[in-house]
């Protein structure tokens, strides 16, 4: 382990990088507005459709296509500048945005705009992944990274809170017309706060490289273990928060005990997140995974019992801060990918996060068709458990130094 991975680095060292600062603002909007587009857009279809089954796609649409960006395109995050990529990814954005807002567009348009720019996505985050690993450095990198996760678990958050209530209060259209906004915000700072960096690749079939690269990086020792262990338990937990309004109906919560209980994880992660980052070590902290994803998936077991509202907060709070284990592996994932590949491997992993986290929800809600939603919330536990047993080995921290 190199001596700036074993220096303790404090959140303050890291907002003091100009560069971080854009990426955290730009992520900040981009992805409350992703959401908040989510929602409207799903508003705006049952409006025009009355369909559950098209409604359903409309709300996931801007996920599943991140799969083939990822697949196919992800290889532009190492041919291109990032400040060109970002800048142009959110750009992008905005005109969707706009078109959705005054375009008076067919449901199927509306879906295959929102659908063909979220393919960009892995491309914008493999970007960003680049930019971290070039301003931050040591332990500071491994804080910038879980803050960039940390703000987009908030901003989602938020996109799905306010989103009910800002489209009651503005209508679908204006709702639209807010993410264009908040879409060209994160364009303009990333625009005048990214530095220009030079084309580090040139030259080839863009898809010929994304798949030559991603056959690299699945070749790499230890790299689709570690994807793995960063994917699979955050699917679970995804899946866990997405039964809870049927848990809630099920129990006969109010909506405001129901409310307490979705914003239960993030006051988790949060908590989490700050404890691990500030009270240890580095090397403690990549000794505590194991724990923390002990931590994080053992408590949602508990809902196959009748427990009381402060119980079941306490479960998914507890089940947040447990998410903290992330910040023991990020060190080895940016030394696992191989350098000339470091934007596509940040792209990979987000595509198989997002894909994954896309389908976890899906699967467990099958089961809550035919069980209890809290026995399907207890799987998702169980599940987690297992994951983690199988993938001990690559949740072992080496010992070499």
């Amino acid at each position: 382990m190199t001596d700036t991975f074993t220096t303790k680095a404090t959140y303050g060292q890291v907002f003091a990088v100009t560069q971080f600062r854009a990426l955290f603002a730009g992520r900040l909007l981009g992805v409350m507005s992703d959401t908040l587009r989510s929602v409207a857009l799903a508003v705006l279809v049952f409006s025009q459709t009355n369909s559950p089954l098209l409604t359903a796609v409309a709300f996931t649409i801007g996920f599943l296509p991140q799969a083939a960006g990822g697949l196919f395109l992800a290889a532009m995050a190492d041919r291109f500048s990032p400040r060109t990529l970002i800048t142009t990814g959110y750009a992008l954005q905005c005109a969707v945005g706009l078109l959705l807002a005054f375009g008076h567009l067919p449901v199927a348009v509306s879906l295959l705009l929102v659908a063909a720019v979220a393919c960009l996505t892995p491309v914008i985050t493999g970007a960003a992944g680049r930019v971290l690993a070039e301003v931050l450095t040591g332990d500071t990198y491994v804080l910038g990274r879980s803050l960039n996760y940390l703000v987009a678990v908030a901003a989602q958050l938020v996109g799905m809170a306010a989103g009910g209530a800002l489209i009651a209060w503005l209508g679908v259209e204006r709702t639209m017309l807010v993410t264009a906004g908040a879409h060209l915000l994160a364009s303009v700072i990333s625009r005048l706060f990214l530095s220009r960096t030079e084309v580090v690749r040139a030259g080839g079939s863009i898809v010929r490289k994304t798949l030559q690269g991603n056959a690299a990086l699945i070749a790499a020792p230890g790299v689709i273990k570690l994807i793995m262990v960063q994917c699979l338990p955050a699917a679970y937990l995804a899946a866990a928060g997405s039964l809870l309004i049927p848990y809630s109906a099920q129990r006969a919560f109010s909506p405001t005990e129901t409310g307490l209980l979705l914003a239960a994880t993030s006051v988790g992660m949060l908590i989490g997140d700050v404890v691990v980052g500030r009270a240890f070590a580095p090397a403690t902290r990549e000794q505590l995974v194991l724990p923390l994803l002990l931590v994080m998936g053992t408590p949602p077991i508990a809902l196959i019992l009748d427990l009381p509202h402060p119980a079941i907060a306490a479960v998914y709070v507890i089940t947040g801060v447990g998410s903290a284990y992330l910040l023991g592996l990020q060190r080895r994932f940016l030394e696992a990918v191989p350098s000339d590949l470091q934007g596509q491997g940040f792209a990979l992993l987000n595509t198989t996060t997002m894909t994954i986290q896309g389908i976890g929800p899906l699967v467990f809600g099958v089961f809550a068709e035919f069980l209890t939603a809290g026995l399907a919330i207890a799987l998702t536990g169980v599940s987690s458990v297992i994951t983690t047993l199988l993938l001990r080995d690559a949740i072992r921290p080496r010992t070499s130094g």
